[in-house]
């Protein structure tokens, strides 16, 4: 396999890391004054992605540097012509870490209540911009030649406001506002839980709903016989979560939504490939793994590294979910000030 298919691979895995387990937390930033009824109840809800979600934001972190390394004219076409709703998707995610440090600075209710606001807005702008980048990754955006010569992004921000695009965005903000209601309903205890699992039974059905007609319609515009079955194999895991949240087991429902959301963008990098950003005006300036690559010996050396320091990272990664995977319940939260973010068992 050449190092060009490995790296688009791994950079699809980086993805998918990201996309499972940011979602969550983005579902959970959502959802806190759904299911959070007073003070004590928000804290909790936020303590369930306290030790976690700044190690969630890591995986875009990795994707974003592995794709400038190993990708660089993907990464620039991307980046030039992606700028302001990536902009806002950064600005969203600086807004969300200052509340998670600052809401318990000070104990007055107008204090949190801003911050409050602030973790809701900061969760919902990436879960639904990030839908819309990527259906419009797969769907293919104008690239035209440039004054240097090379391929350049030729459209505007209202290009990427397409029908496809803006459906992409509801669907990954559904799917995540569901894998958000079953992470709580697995990481609490007592009238959280409860809710929780009520409310991922209602907006799961609406996700699906959704989640099946962008694959069938991806599939339709760019899949093949290999998208299908990973797009197949995305519906069943999620009818299957939804399955287990009725039954009220919710780690395998957390496993359904967890499998569905990793095959679903798997599906899409499969339908992509060997495209990394096709053309929609001229496939002839399209970018493909092959033309938008670094150097082979760049490719070499950052393959050793990743070879050496990946299994350190999701290590890591894995034994902190593991120290964190306690039940947290509106008891263990005292009444007076405490920081939100010290996970309490």
């Amino acid at each position: 396999m050449e190092l060009t298919t490995v790296w688009f691979c791994l950079i699809a895995v980086l993805w998918i890391g990201y996309f499972t387990l940011e979602g969550f937390d983005f579902g959970v930033g959502m959802l806190m004054p759904v299911l959070g009824r007073d003070d004590r109840e928000r804290r909790a809800v936020i303590n369930t992605i306290g030790p976690v979600w700044d190690g969630n934001e890591v995986w875009l972190l990795t994707a974003g540097g592995a794709t400038f390394a190993a990708f660089p004219e993907w990464y620039a076409t991307l980046f030039s012509g992606f700028y302001l709703p990536l902009l806002l998707i950064l600005l969203a995610l600086i807004v969300r870490g200052l509340a998670f440090e600052y809401r318990h600075q000070r104990p007055e209710a107008s204090w949190k209540g801003w911050w409050d606001r602030a973790i809701i807005v900061g969760s919902f702008v990436p879960a639904l911009l990030w839908g819309v980048a990527f259906a419009n990754l797969v769907r293919g955006v104008p690239i035209e030649e440039g004054p240097t010569g090379n391929p350049e992004y030729v459209g505007s921000l209202f290009t990427l406001l397409n029908p496809f695009g803006l459906l992409g965005g509801l669907v990954t903000l559904t799917l995540f506002l569901t894998h958000g209601a079953v992470f709580l309903a697995l990481k609490t205890d007592g009238e959280i839980r409860v809710r929780a699992r009520a409310l991922a039974w209602r907006i799961g059905p609406v996700a699906a709903v959704l989640a099946l007609v962008f694959l069938v319609w991806t599939q339709t515009l760019t899949g093949n016989g290999w998208s299908l079955l990973v797009f197949v194999g995305a519906a069943l895991a999620l009818l299957g979560g939804l399955g287990a949240t009725y039954a009220g087991r919710e780690g395998w429902a957390f496993l359904g939504t967890f499998v569905a959301i990793g095959l679903a963008v798997a599906g899409l990098f499969v339908a992509l490939f060997p495209d990394v950003m096709p053309s929609s005006t001229d496939p002839a300036w399209s970018l493909t793994a092959t033309n938008a690559a670094a150097t082979p010996y760049t490719l070499t050396i950052m393959t050793w590294v990743a070879a050496v320091f990946a299994p350190v990272v999701v290590g890591y990664q894995a034994w902190t979910y593991w120290v964190f995977r306690k039940r947290i319940a509106v008891h263990h939260i005292p009444e007076d000030h405490a920081p939100e973010l010290e996970s309490v068992h």
